[in-house]
């Protein structure tokens, strides 16, 4: 696993210092108010331990996409209210990112006070990580905190320039983010499984060719699955599928074989004619008997037990997206039901499970595992990217 520092490495008393500390606060909002606020409660123990021990703390966010231009829609204002809330303290908001509005503030904070930046995305200097914008902000700081893992997959301003600038150190969502994925992937416990679903295998090529020589068990659901058997020439019917990407497929399941991971597809499937809740059409067959107007929803009952009894031979699991269309029900049964066995097997000690991505956050909280699994990254392009084994910038930038 990468070295990088955290906040132990940091004196008890930070009375003097001022942290710049990235977070994520892109909340979704409706009618004014965030209508999410896990972001906020990830990063509330390193604002709150560092604004505890001294530090006046500087908290630094991004809101929307406002393309390099200010607009009073997409201001970090806007969410002050519930950081507040959630915090349990006041923040005082700074209109600025750099200059003597930001040094002025600072002025006025009182050790272990908080204070809000504006939109680091209203300065184009952010999103092209220059670094004398990068200085800039550095200058009202004596020290660099990121505490943003879901963004670290880029390298701008906030999320890679400070790093050079300012001693930087990993918060405790981001130590805790790490940490996981690392025992996930990095230096796992085999053997090793991956659900890897969602409709598109065009979307999580890279993700695939990566986990194939990496995992002993790579789990194939959602759309994705009817691609891959219908590369193995099976007739999917109706069912979305990509196939002008058999060759791709038959080529991920030829590396597979060599690196001795085991690819597994369902063999009995949920269909209906419609895509609808509880359709009049539903019914569970085998793969191989799927009609023309037919398309497959979830898997069935009999391969979501196979793959309960695979994870109970594996010490690690890794899962990115849902095994069926599970907005819809039925079509929330195979991934539930495999969601709770994992849960159930975490809490029992045998397994590690790691999980990550919009949609499976979702979906895990349909399953109402979310408090069950050893961790659940909220991250969605970051998470992606770390399956595909790449460099997240923003992690780099923190290695001692």
């Amino acid at each position: 696993m990468p070295k990088f520092k955290t906040l132990d490495d940091l004196p008890a008393d930070l009375t003097g210092e001022v942290a710049l500390v990235r977070v994520d606060l892109n909340l979704p909002m409706k009618d004014g108010s965030a209508t999410d606020v896990t972001r906020v409660e990830a990063v509330r123990p390193t604002i709150l331990e560092l604004a505890g021990r001294g530090a006046k703390v500087l908290m630094l966010a991004h809101f929307g996409r406002p393309g390099g231009q200010r607009s009073s829609m997409l201001s970090t204002s806007m969410v002050v209210g519930d950081v507040e809330e959630v915090l349990g303290e006041e923040i005082m908001f700074i209109p600025e990112l750099t200059g003597p509005v930001v040094a002025q503030s600072v002025g006025i904070l009182r050790s272990g006070d908080i204070g809000l930046l504006d939109n680091t995305r209203f300065w184009p200097g952010e999103e092209a990580n220059d670094p004398n914008f990068a200085q800039a902000i550095a200058a009202n700081g004596t020290l660099y905190v990121n505490d943003a893992f879901s963004a670290a997959h880029r390298a701008h301003a906030t999320t890679e320039g400070l790093a050079q600038f300012l001693p930087a150190y990993a918060g405790r969502s981001m130590e805790a983010e790490l940490k996981a994925l690392d025992a996930a992937l990095g230096t796992p416990q085999q053997p090793v499984a991956a659900v890897v679903g969602g409709a598109k295998v065009s979307s999580k090529l890279a993700v695939l060719e990566h986990l194939v020589g990496k995992v002993q068990h790579l789990i194939i659901g959602g759309g994705m699955a009817n691609t891959f058997l219908a590369a193995r020439g099976v007739n999917v019917g109706k069912s979305l599928c990509e196939h002008e990407l058999a060759d791709t497929v038959a080529r991920i399941m030829d590396e597979a074989d060599l690196a001795g991971c085991t690819v597994h597809l369902p063999y009995d499937v949920v269909v209906a004619t419609e895509f609808a809740a509880n359709p009049a059409s539903l019914r569970t067959c085998n793969v191989h008997e799927v009609a023309a107007d037919e398309m497959i929803l979830d898997l069935g009952p009999q391969a979501t037990e196979a793959l309960a009894d695979v994870l109970k031979t594996c010490r690690t699991l890794v899962w990115n997206g849902p095994l069926g269309a599970f907005e819809t029900e039925p079509f929330d049964t195979a991934t539930v039901a495999l969601a709770r066995t994992a849960a159930a097997l975490t809490q029992d000690g045998s397994l590690i499970s790691v999980a990550g991505g919009g949609d499976t956050v979702a979906a895990l909280a349909q399953a109402g595992v979310t408090g069950d699994f050893t961790y659940i990254s909220t991250a969605g392009g970051a998470f992606l990217e770390w399956m595909e084994g790449c460099v997240l910038p923003g992690v780099a930038a923190l290695e001692a």
